[in-house]
C-alpha cells in the first residue's frame, strides 16, 4: 500500500513539474520573435548584453546570498560553470540573433524542434544514457507536431525550406543549447538554483564584454525608442529570468530528456503569439500539430526511467 501511495505521489510530481515546463517555451517563442523584430534596431550583441545585464540586475538581490554560500561548490565546479555559462548563455542567444537577421522564421522554428533529439545525442555520447524507444517515440511524436504547423499541413513545404547561411548560424545555437542542458544535470542536486542562475549571468557577461565593445566601436549603432527599449525590457525579464529558471530547476528534477522534449512547444506559442500579436489566423493544422507535441510530451513524462 505504501509502494503503492509512493508511486501515486511520484506521478503528481512529475506532472506538476511538466505543467512548471510550459512558460519556459512560451517566453522563448517570444524570444524569437522579438530578436527577429529587431534585427535592424539593435546590433545583436548590443540586443545580448543588454538583455542579461537587466536579468541580472533584476535577479541579484535574490541571488547574492546563495551565491556566496555555494561560491565553493562554483569553484569546485568552475569548468562546468564556465561551460554552461559559454554555451546557455552567449553562444545559444548569440546564433539566434545572429541567424535571425538572415534566416527565415519558419527555418529557424524546424531547426530549433532538433534540440531534443540533439539533446538525447549529446547525453548518449557524453554520459553513455541509454536512450529508450519510449523516448524515441515521444521525438518522433513530438516532431511529426512541429512538422505539421511548419508545413500547414502540406508535406511539401517541407522541400522548399532551403538552407542558408543563417540556417546554420541558427543551427550551431540548437547545439549550443543541447550541450547547455546535458551539463547543466551534473551540478550537485542541492545547489541554489537561484544563485547558480546569477553566476551564470555574470561569467556570461564577462565573456560578452570584449565582443560587445568591438561590436559597440565597429558595427552599426542601435537605434533606441520606445518600441526597442521595451524589447529588451521584455528579453531581459522573461525569457531570460523566468525561463531560464524554471528550465534549470526542471533539469534537475525531470531530466534532460524530458525538460528538452518541452522545446517542441516552442512553435506552438510562436503561432499563438502571432496570432495575438500579428493577426495572423488560426488553422486546423496548428490544433493538429500542438496535439501531437504534446501527446509526445505526455509518452515522455510516462517514461518512468
Amino acid at each position: 500500500m505504501a509502494t503503492t501511495v509512493e508511486q501515486a505521489e511520484q506521478e503528481r510530481f512529475r506532472w506538476i513539474w511538466l505543467l512548471l515546463l510550459l512558460p519556459p517555451p512560451l517566453f522563448w517563442a517570444g524570444n524569437f520573435l522579438v530578436g527577429r523584430m529587431m534585427r535592424d534596431m539593435v546590433p545583436p550583441f548590443t540586443l545580448l548584453t543588454g538583455r542579461w545585464i537587466i536579468a541580472l540586475l533584476i535577479l541579484l538581490p535574490f541571488a547574492i546570498a546563495p551565491m556566496r554560500r555555494d561560491f565553493h561548490l562554483y569553484r569546485r565546479h568552475w569548468l562546468r560553470l564556465v561551460a554552461v555559462s559559454l554555451t546557455g548563455i552567449v553562444a545559444f542567444n548569440a546564433f539566434i540573433y545572429v541567424g535571425l537577421r538572415t534566416t527565415t522564421a519558419s527555418n529557424g522554428l524546424l531547426l530549433n524542434s532538433l534540440i531534443p533529439l540533439l539533446i538525447l545525442l549529446v547525453a548518449a555520447i557524453t554520459f553513455r544514457q541509454r536512450i529508450g524507444g519510449r523516448q524515441i517515440a515521444a521525438i518522433l511524436l513530438s516532431f511529426a507536431g512541429v512538422l505539421t504547423i511548419l508545413t500547414q499541413g502540406v508535406p511539401e513545404r517541407l522541400l522548399a525550406l532551403d538552407l542558408s547561411r543563417g540556417d546554420l548560424i541558427v543551427f550551431g545555437g540548437m547545439i549550443s543549447w543541447a550541450f547547455y542542458t546535458v551539463w547543466l544535470r551534473g551540478f550537485p542536486a542541492g545547489i541554489d538554483r537561484i544563485g547558480l542562475m546569477g553566476a551564470q549571468i555574470t561569467v556570461g557577461l564577462i565573456a560578452l564584454l570584449p565582443v560587445w565593445l568591438w561590436e559597440h566601436a565597429h558595427g552599426p549603432a542601435p537605434i533606441w525608442t520606445g518600441a526597442s527599449v521595451a524589447a529588451l525590457a521584455y528579453l531581459g525579464i522573461f525569457p531570460s529570468v523566468g525561463a531560464y529558471l524554471l528550465y534549470n530547476m526542471a533539469v534537475a528534477r525531470v531530466g534532460v530528456a524530458r525538460a528538452g522534449l518541452s522545446i517542441h512547444l516552442i512553435p506552438v506559442f510562436g503561432v499563438i503569439l502571432a496570432v495575438l500579436f500579428m493577426d495572423e489566423s488560426l488553422h486546423l493544422y496548428h490544433l493538429l500539430g500542438a496535439a501531437a507535441i504534446m501527446g509526445g510530451i505526455a509518452v515522455s513524462m510516462r517514461d518512468r526511467r
